[in-house]
C-alpha cells in the first residue's frame, strides 16, 4: 500500500507539511550560521548568549506556538518540535533557554491569562521582547510541588509574595517572572495561585549563578521575592486554580524537553557516525567493527522512536486532545535515550570523548537534565502507571 493510499484511507502520515519543513530548514541554516559555531565557548565560558537570543527573537523562534494575535508565530508544536530538536543538537543549552520561555513562562500566560493580560505581557514574550521565567520549585518542595512554602496574602488591592524558588531558568535574566505561591496554606493544592511578577519590582532579586553540571549557558538561579507588592489584577487566572494549570503548564513543558531530549540524542548519534568512519584502528574505520555497528544501530532506532513519541503528544496537543500520559512517555523515554546516546557516543570516541575537544562530552553533561526538569523519570512513571489505571480500572 503507498504512502498516499495509507494516507487517505487512516489519516495518518509520517510526511512533514510544507510549513513544516520550511521552519525545520530555516532553524537548521540559522543554527549552522549562528549556533553551531562557537558553541565550545559558550559553554567554557558559563554566560547567558543575550546577542543569539535577540537574533532568534528577530526570526521568531521565540513565540512560535502563541497566537499571531500577541506577537506569535501561530504555528503548531509539531513545528515547535522541529525547532526546539535542531538546536538541542548543537547547544542544548539555548535550546532550554527557548523551551522554557515558550512553554512554561508565556505558555502558562497564554494558558491562563485574561486579554489585558496578554496584551500587556504575552506580547512582548512571544516576540522576544522580553524574557520570561517560570517559578516553581522551591528548595524545599521539588517533585513535591504542593510542599511550597511561598506565600501571597491579600492586603487592600495587592498581594504580598515572600518566598524563595530555585533553579529558576532564566532566573537572573528574566524580564517576566510567572510565580506560584499559596494563597490559602490551609486548603493544600486548592489553595495554590499564579502571579505574573516584573522583574524590575521592589522586592525581586535573584541569587547568583549556580554551577552546574551542564547547560553552562542557560541562566539558572534563585529567584527571591521578600515583601513584593502585587496588583490584584496581576493574579493569573483564577484564585486557588494555581496548581491545576501548573499541571497542563507542565504537561505542555514535557513536550519541548522530549523535543530537546531528541535534539541531543540525535547530535551523538550524528558525531559517533562521523568519528567511527574517520578513526581508523587495526586498518579499517572503528565503524566497521560490529561492536560499533551495533552501538550506533540502536542509537539511530531509538532516536527514530523517541522522536516519533515527541511529535505523537505535540500533535495531539495540537488537536486538543489529551495528551498527559503521551507526553509523559514521550518525556520519559526521549530523555533516559539522550542519557544513554551521550554515553555511547563518549564511548565510541575513547580517550578523545572525554576531552572538551569534541562535543561528545557536552552531550553527555547536558543530557542528565533531561531525567530531572520538568519531572522526574520517577514521576513521568508516576503518570503514565496512573493514567493507565484510569483507562483500564473504570
Amino acid at each position: 500500500m503507498s504512502t498516499d493510499v495509507l494516507q487517505k484511507a487512516t489519516g495518518l502520515s509520517f510526511e512533514l507539511s510544507e510549513e513544516q519543513q520550511l521552519i525545520r530548514d530555516s532553524i537548521r541554516d540559522f543554527v549552522e550560521r549562528h549556533v553551531k559555531p562557537g558553541v565550545k565557548e559558550r559553554d567554557a565560558s558559563k554566560k547567558f548568549p543575550q546577542e543569539l537570543v535577540k537574533k532568534l527573537a528577530n526570526q521568531g523562534f521565540m513565540g512560535m506556538v502563541h497566537p499571531e494575535k500577541y506577537g506569535g508565530g501561530g504555528v503548531g508544536h509539531v513545528s515547535f518540535c522541529l525547532a526546539i530538536e535542531e538546536i538541542a543538537r548543537w547547544d542544548a543549552s539555548l535550546a532550554l533557554t527557548v523551551a522554557s520561555h515558550t512553554s512554561l513562562a508565556s505558555g502558562h500566560i497564554a494558558l491562563a491569562a485574561n486579554d489585558s493580560q496578554k496584551e500587556e505581557y504575552l506580547t512582548p514574550l512571544a516576540k522576544g521582547a522580553k524574557l520570561g521565567a517560570w517559578c516553581l520549585t522551591e528548595p524545599g518542595s521539588g517533585s513535591d510541588a504542593s510542599g511550597m512554602k511561598t506565600t501571597a496574602i491579600k492586603k487592600g488591592d495587592k498581594y504580598i509574595l515572600n518566598g524563595t524558588k530555585i533553579f529558576i531558568t532564566q532566573g537572573s535574566v528574566g524580564d517576566i517572572y510567572v510565580v506560584l505561591a499559596k494563597t490559602d496554606p490551609d486548603k493544600g493544592t486548592k489553595g495554590i495561585s499564579a502571579f505574573i511578577v516584573e522583574g524590575s519590582w521592589d522586592g525581586v532579586e535573584s541569587g547568583g549563578k549556580m554551577e552546574k553540571l551542564g547547560m553552562n549557558s542557560s541562566d539558572t538561579t534563585e529567584v527571591i521575592f521578600e515583601d513584593v507588592e502585587v496588583p490584584e489584577e496581576n493574579l493569573l487566572g483564577e484564585l486557588g486554580r494555581g496548581f491545576v494549570d501548573t499541571m497542563k503548564v507542565l504537561d505542555g513543558g514535557r513536550i519541548g524537553i522530549g523535543a530537546l531530549s531528541v535534539g541531543i540524542a540525535r547530535g551523538a548519534l550524528e558525531e559517533s557516525l562521523k568519528y567511527s568512519g574517520e578513526r581508523k584502528q587495526f586498518g579499517s574505520p572503528i565503524g566497521d567493527f560490529q561492536a560499533i555497528e551495533t552501538k550506533i544501530a540502536n542509537m539511530a532506532t531509538e532516536v527514530d522512536a523517541a522522536r516519533m513519541l515527541v511529535h505523537r503528544a505535540a500533535w495531539l496537543k495540537d488537536q486538543g486532545k489529551p495528551f498527559t500520559k503521551e507526553v509523559s512517555m514521550a518525556k520519559l523515554f526521549a530523555s533516559e535515550l539522550a542519557v544513554r546516546a551521550a554515553d555511547e557516543a563518549v564511548q565510541i570516541h575513547g580517550g578523545y570523548g572525554y576531552i572538551k575537544e569534541y562535543h561528545v562530552e557536552r552531550f553527555m553533561r547536558d543530557a542528565k537534565l533531561m531525567t530531572i526538569g520538568e519531572g522526574t523519570s520517577e514521576v513521568q512513571r508516576m503518570i503514565i502507571g496512573r493514567e493507565l489505571k484510569k483507562e483500564f480500572w473504570q
